[in-house]
């Protein structure tokens, strides 16, 4: 690097994490400079030696993007002591990558993995409203009526919100296709509960311009050519 830069947009170069995520990391404690810890205020030159959780990181001198079918009952995490697996489980590749939003344990489908950390902050930044695309399997039989209440958007108790409007169309007696431009935690889920509904099975099969065509739970496909230029282009890059 020619300049010295904020180490939290070095961190994002490395693929480590966004920017906000770094600022997190730094103020945990969790982030040193040749081994000294790092402030939200420190700069890099690229020839420090940095380290997050004792992990030498540096840049990435190619940037990838790859589409991941994450099986049911993965956790996406790095890191957690009482998961049976992790998605961490399933990534082969000899740089670190991280995700862009998530899937709860419950659910199966699609992930975004990359090394590029301005891409996974934009990807998750919910006011672009990047659309997700999901296979949902209910308890008992859909009707026309709830389906315009969810797409209208709803109020959950518990995260005192209002869903945004949203797409649903009827794909069988008790399943449904619904796309979203936004992520709450458990947002589907709780969208069902609130009008007397159980969530049997949730599947993403799209974000944004990416399916999940053609993969197999846990397989991994590199995004490349048209269909990577035009993911950058929608995610604003």
């Amino acid at each position: 690097m020619e300049n010295d830069i904020r180490i939290n947009k070095y961190l994002a170069m490395c693929g480590v994490c966004s920017r906000r995520e770094a600022d997190k990391l730094i103020e945990e404690g969790k982030v040193t400079i040749d081994g000294k810890l790092a402030t939200l205020g420190s700069r890099v030159m690229g020839t420090e030696k940095v380290m997050v959780d004792d992990r030498a990181v540096r840049p990435s001198g190619r940037k990838v993007v790859f589409a991941f079918y994450k099986p049911l009952g993965v956790v996406v995490t790095e890191h957690d002591e009482h998961a049976e697996e992790t998605i961490m489980d399933y990534i082969d590749y000899p740089e670190r990558l991280t995700y862009a939003g998530r899937l709860d344990k419950d659910s199966e489908g699609l992930l975004l993995l990359s090394n590029d950390g301005d891409f996974i902050q934009a990807a998750m930044k919910g006011a672009h409203g990047h659309e997700k695309e999901y296979q949902v399997r209910l308890d008992k039989e859909v009707t026309k009526e709830v389906m315009a209440r969810l797409a209208k958007g709803i109020y959950i108790i518990d995260l005192k919100r209002r869903t945004k409007p949203c797409i649903i169309e009827k794909t069988g007696r008790y399943q449904v296709k619904m796309i979203l431009s936004e992520g709450m935690n458990r947002q589907i889920r709780r969208m069902w509960q609130a009008v007397g509904y159980t969530v049997k099975s949730i599947k993403r099969i799209r974000i944004i311009n990416v399916r999940l065509e053609g993969l197999r739970p846990g397989e991994s496909r590199q995004i490349v050519g048209e269909e990577l230029k035009e993911l950058y282009r929608r995610v604003g890059m």
